[in-house]
């Protein structure tokens, strides 16, 4: 009898435990739906260093010059190198508020290791951050051509491409950033770790 109990409460105890991950695994709370391919094909936007997925249009700074003055200078400031770093920056543009400004200068320069997106090795960064993020608090607003246009002024007026430069799909991976040997490789299989004499690393 004793055998039989102590063998009979493990097994209540596993049956308890079945039970409770079974429940665990129904449909209980009913919260989400599977996306629909149209779905995802809207939230997948993102764009690779070699362009892959860049959509048809272009762009030139000239008419990137245009679309800034409407749908960036608000924050970004008249000419682009307004920033938090500049004493009196907020006086420059129609920007509400006395708080500090977080919006960094655009440009960057020969001295100076260029900021934010400048820093990244590879051009198609920034049209994809300017394609998914700009304008603030109107996100996606932008139509492509709009994009490639302004990711023109950009890289010319960091003094990466000339101002008649066509950019799109084909042309904008083949920029060479000004920091693209500052990084690793962009794919793990390119990186050679350093090997250890004798095949053992302390």
């Amino acid at each position: 009898m004793r055998c039989f109990l102590s063998l009979l409460v493990p097994v209540i105890g596993l049956i308890a435990l079945c039970g409770i991950a079974a429940l665990g695994q129904g449909p209980t709370y009913r919260l989400g739906k599977t996306p629909s391919a149209e779905e995802i094909r809207a939230w997948d936007i993102a764009v690779g260093p070699e362009g892959k997925e860049l959509p048809a249009g272009n762009g030139t700074a000239k008419e990137g010059a245009k679309i800034y003055v409407q749908r960036c200078a608000y924050c970004h400031g008249p000419t682009g190198a307004e920033g938090p770093s500049m004493p009196g920056s907020a006086k420059l543009w129609p920007y509400e508020g006395s708080r500090e400004r977080l919006v960094p200068s655009l440009l960057g320069g020969k001295a100076t290791p260029l900021q934010g997106l400048w820093q990244s090795p590879f051009a198609t960064t920034l049209w994809d951050w300017i394609n998914r993020a700009k304008p603030s608090g109107d996100e996606g607003s932008l139509s492509t051509d709009e994009v490639y246009a302004l990711s023109a002024l950009l890289l010319y007026w960091n003094g990466i491409i000339q101002e008649s430069d066509v950019i799109d799909a084909k042309s904008l991976p083949k920029i060479p950033m000004p920091n693209r040997n500052g990084f690793v490789p962009s794919r793990l299989d390119d990186i050679r770790l350093p090997r250890c004499p004798g095949g053992t690393c302390p």
